[in-house]
């Protein structure tokens, strides 16, 4: 399932138009990109939490050449599954 088909799915069953479900989607992952950046924890208990997380420098290989690199530490986005999602995917 993409975004728009998420979209007309979650309209159909709240009975509203898609502009209107479209916009709440897009509006919902503005402030959860912008809690990550700053470095907050965003939860819906039981389905889903997204979070900030750290990477340490660590050394690489290039695939091509067999060199060695530095790969700079860095800052990532983790998303964890809660268990009503879990219990969901096992079927």
């Amino acid at each position: 399932m993409n975004k728009s088909e998420l979209v007309a799915a979650v309209a159909a069953r709240a009975e509203q138009s898609q502009k209107d479900v479209d916009d709440t989607v897009a509006a919902f992952f503005e402030v959860v990109a912008e809690a990550i950046a700053k470095g907050e924890k965003v939860t819906i208990p039981g389905w889903i939490s997204f979070e900030q997380t750290d990477r340490a420098a660590r050394t690489g290989r290039n695939p091509a050449t067999g060199e060695t690199l530095q790969i700079p530490a860095s800052k990532a986005a983790k998303v964890s599954a809660g268990s009503k999602l879990k219990a969901a995917a096992k079927g």
